[in-house]
């Protein structure tokens, strides 16, 4: 943002009114110019294009009203203020309705004018800002579709567009709501393989029992329900790209299938006597730590070094904080256009307190609670209070100290009571609650499943 003076004009008929307003502003680090009439105001305004306006309402020929006006019509968002001794409830009414940025009574009260000028110069500078940033979406200040510029980030999109010129295997790691499927898709855009398909399997969404046919597809009469021929993904997505999420949530009894697919380059379908070759580059993805599923027994370790030619680890949004104004600004653009909303951009506050936000979610969390503010705002403006109470007001990360369980408690009902209370502190945000607790999302979900019979 530029840290040029702002230029105020000042229009007003009484010369010994000009010199003293002229000499309190360039004391508050203003540049000023002056007219004296409306008239003369009006052709300033169009050849100095001052940032704010302050004009006297009583003039003879083009009145401050009238002035205002016209302002108004040729640039809508200028500040102008109105300055009058003759004040009326009416005519502040009026000049309020017209658009005008403040009305203030002669004698004039200094303080209030320097405060409404700062007040003024503060939204001149969030409005700039909001447009940088805009044109720096417009600009392509992005990478595939993902947005950012930080040095985590810049570093990640030169790994991707190194690996994409391959047909490599790869593993996508990171914090859920990172973007890995994001990652996946830009590796095939940027591919050889971007005008072949690009097929998605979630190994954690799908049925143990299906996943099998998932993949690999039946023919008919394979099973009971097996009405006709269905192909599997490999089939589908021959010629293109296959990105398998969550790997090492797969069924472990399916995974030596897997890897002897990969293997030969060859599937048949369930209940098939014929193998099928295929061309597919496939890419996983887990938020797990790879060598730890592999410790673990929850990833196959011959299957790891199949898949792990290379690794790409996406950054969670709390290393890379710096690009959070630029994707809130997309995350408002895409807002707006799918509620129709005209929301221009976050306030400096609010901004802040999204940097100052821990995001267990990452950027989808970002998304939500941008959309979420956004429909709420319903002007130009996200405020700090259009934000959720627990990025309003964060609570200490040692929520659960100070928790104590009372003699005769169980463990169970202890680890209840501690559960849902930081719930309620992290306003029953599940992903920042199982963060402060040291718990994976889906065991404070399996939990809360487990407590529902006891909280009746």
């Amino acid at each position: 943002m530029s840290s040029r003076a702002l230029k105020v004009l000042v229009v007003d008929d009484e010369a010994a009114m000009r010199e003293v307003l002229e000499m309190r502003l360039e004391s508050w680090g203003f540049e000023v110019c002056l007219a004296e009439d409306g008239a003369r105001g009006e052709d300033m305004a169009l050849s100095q294009n001052p940032d704010i306006v302050i004009s006297d309402v009583v003039m003879p020929g083009i009145s401050g009203m009238d002035l205002l006006r016209i302002l108004k019509s040729g640039n809508p968002e200028r500040p102008v203020i109105l300055v009058t001794a003759q004040a009326t409830v009416d005519l502040a009414v009026e000049a309020m309705k017209q658009g005008a940025h403040d009305f203030i009574t002669k004698p004039i009260d200094y303080s209030k004018l320097k405060m409404v000028l700062q007040a003024a110069g503060r939204e001149i500078g969030e409005r700039r800002e909001a447009g940088r940033l805009s044109s720096q979406l417009e600009r392509g200040s992005v990478f595939g579709d993902f947005i950012g510029d930080s040095k985590a980030m810049r570093e990640i999109y030169a790994l991707i567009d190194s690996v994409a010129r391959s047909d490599a295997a790869v593993i996508i790691t990171g914090e859920s709501g990172t973007g890995k499927e994001l990652a996946a898709r830009t590796i095939h855009n940027l591919s050889r393989r971007a005008e072949g398909p690009f097929v998605a399997v979630n190994s954690s969404a799908i049925p143990e029992n299906l996943m099998e046919n998932e993949l690999f597809g039946h023919e008919k009469g394979a099973f009971t329900g097996a009405s006709g021929i269905q192909a599997g993904c490999f089939e589908l997505a021959d010629r293109g790209t296959l990105f398998l999420d969550e790997i090492a949530e797969m069924p472990p009894a399916l995974q030596p299938k897997l890897l002897r697919v990969l293997e030969d380059r060859k599937v048949r379908r369930i209940g098939g006597a014929r193998e099928f070759d295929f061309d597919v580059r496939v890419l996983a993805a887990t938020n797990r730590e790879p060598r730890g599923a592999v410790e673990t027994g929850k990833l196959r370790e011959d299957l790891f070094y199949r898949l792990n030619v290379f690794t790409i680890t996406l950054p969670p949004l709390r290393a890379r904080k710096s690009d959070i104004p630029l994707l809130a600004q997309s995350f408002i653009h895409h807002a707006n256009a799918k509620h129709h909303s005209n929301v221009q951009a976050c306030r400096t506050e609010a901004l802040d307190l999204l940097k100052a936000y821990s995001w267990p979610g990452n950027v989808r969390e970002l998304k939500n609670i941008v959309e979420r503010a956004a429909i709420l705002a319903g002007g130009a403006w996200i405020e700090p209070s259009h934000l959720p109470a627990y990025v309003q007001n964060p609570p200490d990360d040692k929520t659960a100290s100070g928790f104590y369980a009372p003699e005769g408690v169980t463990a169970a009902n202890a680890e209840m009571e501690l559960i849902l209370k930081t719930l309620r502190a992290t306003g029953n945000n599940k992903a920042e609650a199982a963060r402060r607790l040291g718990l994976d999302v889906k065991t404070i979900r399996n939990k809360l499943k487990t407590y529902e019979g006891s909280l009746l």
